[in-house]
């Protein structure tokens, strides 16, 4: 008996699911006890009257485990649809980062220097240390991340991952 091994993947999953109290526990529920991990979580309502949420979650796994995870949220009562982007084709990603760099001299210089090169905003400045604000996928925030560790990086806070599919059609 030959057993071959598939490798993770990364995906991005687009639940729509009815805005009432609990969903997300249960959704987050789902992962946790099956040992799933989920790498990213962002949930915002979408509709005007409240009724409905989009959930987005950044988890890895082979294809049979995604489909798995899938076919387990479709089966919850509060959620409407499940879309995994990366099946759907090209999908557009950001996250937003807030990025706290603390430094004099030619610390300072540099970090505003590198903030110009990944188009990072200044949001908020003191004589001592920046708050900087980027926006992009993912890789480009963990790049300027690890740049400022050498600026003195402080702190830094983010959103997670919102994607949204290319093209005319919605979710």
């Amino acid at each position: 008996m030959k057993i071959t091994l598939q490798a993770a993947e990364r995906h991005v999953l687009a639940i729509t699911v009815t805005n009432e109290a609990g969903v997300l526990a249960k959704i987050t529920g789902l992962f946790t006890a099956r040992g799933y991990n989920i790498e990213s979580l962002t949930v915002a309502d979408i509709t005007s009257d409240h009724a409905v949420s989009r959930i987005t979650i950044v988890t890895n796994g082979p294809p049979p485990v995604i489909d798995q995870i899938i076919a387990q949220l479709d089966r919850l009562v509060p959620v409407h649809k499940v879309v995994d982007l990366a099946d759907q084709g090209p999908h557009v990603e950001r996250e937003i980062a807030l990025v706290k760099v603390a430094g004099t001299g030619e610390k300072r210089i540099e970090a505003l220097r590198l903030a110009d090169v990944f188009r990072a905003k200044v949001v908020d400045t003191t004589l001592e240390s920046f708050v900087f604000e980027i926006t992009g996928n993912s890789d480009k925030v963990d790049r300027f991340i690890a740049l400022m560790r050498e600026c003195g990086l402080v702190e830094v806070g983010r959103t997670g991952v919102v994607a949204i599919a290319r093209g005319a059609s919605a979710l």
